[in-house]
């Protein structure tokens, strides 16, 4: 008789009875190689079955088929979980679409356009192999300098929050058994971002009521919603390193919050106990205090494997404490079906899906509703038959991987060698003017300068190609040298000869257009802000050069608002718009208080007005919904699209609260001379803020509504509401 199959592999059997079978019959060490996530970039893939690995990343191609070889003939055939940074598309798969960064899609304010995007980059992700990607960020942004930024969805927690699930959506698409789909990860849990001086992964001074008022509100929102992986962040608070913290862990994330998913550390946390914070005097101490705070997965440690081995056999960490993480874990498989089916590699239909059309069409119109212009004279748009010549000049006019930007092919998580995504997948600024442009309508191109050196050679060409041409196009910003993990700044200039080249182009008295491809808010030169027009991409991806082409030539009307504010200098941070009331006077005795551009803002070719403002009741009772109403019209020439905000400021609150803080948004699309009444509704914890006692609570009171085009208070129309 042939032997019975185990009732792990029956899937007709409740995952919980899966779980507990194949859990019965592990031995420790196959459970302890199940909690750590292996880095799979070396050749030698022995580690799968001598460790028992459960979970690897950095792999790809014919090496994952292999890789899955090997976890289908252990003894028990646990299949892998594979993850990879899939950030703002298939990063590091060459050819793949590249959107936007966070950061540059964000100022869409479109969930439904984010959705897109995460379902785009599953389905090219999902034919490699991969399961799981280390994406949405749910940092908010705050000290500029910090490297990450660009990788956040700005300095707002309710719009980091609803951006954030619409990705994750995307991502995940109909459930854990869509095999289009990859897990999203709500990451980095909690607090990552408050750094000192924005030293990447430096200790942050969070209370926790600061933790409840503005960290952990999107995290919360991503949990609710249904996201199955969190990830832990580098650093620590209140000196407890993130992946230490029972209470973040635990208390909040799991038994508040009712997580059910897995809870990865970020990489190498656990070894950072000992190497790093020196929290933990070995391994052994780490494994114990990484399971006892909460943690599913270890993410590349190692000497974690050895670590817990020792903990449980000298009695210091129960074997049951082993068990709950790794039946989590088991589950989380059972559930994506990975038994039946471990959604091998399939380089055929992967070929296919990167090469679609229409994910190019949903990358270009990320690119479009990204674009922000930020200034304009009157210049934009161009009218390219009124023109003989046109100079592009910058550093960044050209160049694909600074627009492609951080957690790309060319970026600095991977070598050199691992190459770069095929340069005719990228339409750089220059490419997108000289396809728009008109026939004699010449295109002339200078780099005049570089960012990363203070080389000036070619700043005389560059002048001299401006000074024969009509318009200027100069394209500026920063380099992967300036920008991401570790890489934080100390100032927030234009590096290399970026300031001098502007401000040689500004002599020439040509009109200006200022072209922005970077990955934060930078501090601009006077020459810079007297230009005719400023126009914000930041990381653009593949499809930003068309973008900018249509703007300027007046294709495409510019409908992106900032979601992180601009600083007129460095020494204005933090410089978010939702500051605690509280202070002496509102500015510095030698600098305003007020940023260049604000958060909300954003032009566009036409002109809206707002009227009218009005709530359906003027007063609110418990758990009730206010319904908030404005009359917007267009009154200029172009139909547009406005993207419309709503504050809510509590006017008296027990503990202090900031100024204003966005509760919800709405697009309007409105042709020339058309006025619609846009309605909001504002949900009952709008109205919270975390007392002092670290409790959400609706106090009775006074509420302002607010209601415009930016952050700035003089944009935006007043109406009072009582909350009963």
């Amino acid at each position: 008789m042939p032997p019975q199959t185990p009732a792990y592999r029956n899937p007709s059997l409740s995952v919980a009875e899966r779980v507990a079978d194949l859990l019965g019959r592990m031995t420790l060490e196959e459970k302890v190689g199940q909690l750590i996530m292996w880095d799979a970039r070396a050749d030698d893939l022995s580690f799968i079955n001598t460790r028992h690995a459960g979970s690897i990343l950095h792999i790809l191609g014919e090496k994952l088929d292999r890789a899955m070889d090997l976890a289908a003939q252990s003894r028990l055939g646990i299949p892998l979980l594979v993850g990879e940074d899939a950030i703002h598309g298939h990063s590091f798969w060459k050819g793949a679409t590249i959107f936007p960064t966070q950061l540059a899609m964000a100022c869409s304010w479109n969930p439904d356009l984010l959705e897109q995007v995460g379902r785009v980059t599953a389905v090219e992700a999902a034919p490699t192999g991969i399961h799981w990607t280390f994406s949405p960020v749910l940092c908010l942004t705050r000290d500029l300098r910090w490297g990450r930024t660009g990788e956040t969805f700005g300095e707002d927690p309710y719009l980091i929050g609803e951006l954030g699930v619409a990705l994750m959506h995307g991502y995940q698409g109909s459930g854990l058994d869509d095999p289009h789909g990859i897990l999203a990860t709500a990451k980095h849990y909690a607090g990552y971002s408050e750094t000192q001086g924005g030293r990447d992964a430096s200790e942050a001074d969070i209370s926790r009521r600061k933790l409840r008022s503005y960290f952990l509100p999107p995290f919360e929102r991503a949990a609710r919603a249904g996201a199955m992986t969190f990830m832990t962040g580098y650093q620590s608070m209140e000196g407890v390193p993130s992946t230490a913290n029972h209470w973040l862990l635990t208390e909040v994330l799991k038994e508040e919050w009712g997580f059910q998913g897995v809870l990865v550390t970020d990489w190498d946390n656990v070894g950072r106990l000992v190497r790093e914070q020196k929290v933990c005097a070995d391994f052994a101490e780490a494994a114990i205090v990484a399971v006892r705070a909460g943690n599913d997965i270890m993410m590349t440690t190692p000497e974690f494997y050895e670590g817990a081995i020792e903990a449980v056999r000298t009695g210091r960490l129960a074997e049951s404490e082993i068990d709950a993480p790794c039946a989590r874990f088991l589950a989380l498989k059972f559930r994506m079906g990975l038994f039946e089916n471990p959604r091998r590699p399939d380089l055929q239909r992967a070929a296919v899906e990167i090469s679609r059309p229409e994910h190019r069409a949903v990358n270009l119109e990320a690119a479009r509703q990204s674009l922000v212009l930020l200034q304009n004279n009157g210049l934009l748009p161009l009218d390219p038959h009124q023109l003989t010549s046109i100079a592009v000049i910058g550093p960044n006019a050209d160049d694909d991987l600074q627009q492609l930007g951080d957690w790309s092919l060319g970026a600095s998580q991977h070598p050199p060698e691992a190459g770069k995504h095929p340069r005719e997948k990228t339409t750089t600024v220059l490419d997108g003017i000289r396809a728009l442009a008109p026939a004699g309508l010449e295109v002339r191109y200078e780099r005049g300068c570089s960012i990363d050196n203070e080389d000036l050679s070619g700043i005389a060409t560059a002048v001299a190609t401006a000074q024969s041409s009509d318009v200027i196009v100069a394209v500026v910003g920063d380099h992967l040298n300036y920008i991401g993990e570790g890489l934080s700044t100390a100032t927030l200039e234009l590096q290399g000869g970026q300031v001098a080249l502007l401000d040689a182009l500004a002599q020439t008295g040509k009109p200006m257009i200022v072209v922005l491809i970077n990955s934060k808010p930078l501090v601009l030169p006077a020459s810079a802000k007297q230009a005719a027009a400023i126009v914000e991409l930041f990381n653009p991806g593949m499809e930003g050069g068309r973008a900018l082409a249509e703007a300027l030539f007046g294709q495409l009307n510019p409908s992106g608002k900032l979601t992180v504010s601009i600083p007129v200098h460095v020494g204005q941070q933090p410089v978010f718009y939702s500051q605690v009331r509280g202070q002496h006077g509102d500015r510095y005795a030698d600098l305003t208080q007020q940023p260049l551009f604000p958060f909300g803002h954003g032009l566009s070719y036409t002109q809206y007005v707002y009227s009218n403002l009005r709530l359906a009741s003027p007063t609110l009772s418990t758990g009730e919904t206010a319904q908030v109403l404005v009359d917007v019209a267009n009154v200029g020439q172009r139909e547009g699209t406005e993207i419309v905000q709503v504050y809510v400021s509590d006017v008296v609150t027990s503990a202090t609260w900031v100024n204003k803080a966005l509760k919800g948004f709405a697009r309007a699309h409105l042709t020339p001379g058309e006025k619609k009444t846009v309605q909001v509704a504002l949900p009952w914890p709008s109205f919270e803020i975390v007392n002092a006692e670290g409790v959400s609570v609706v106090e009775p009171g006074e509420f302002e509504i607010l209601v415009g085009t930016s952050s700035r208070d003089q944009d935006l129309l007043r109406a009072k509401l009582t909350v009963a």
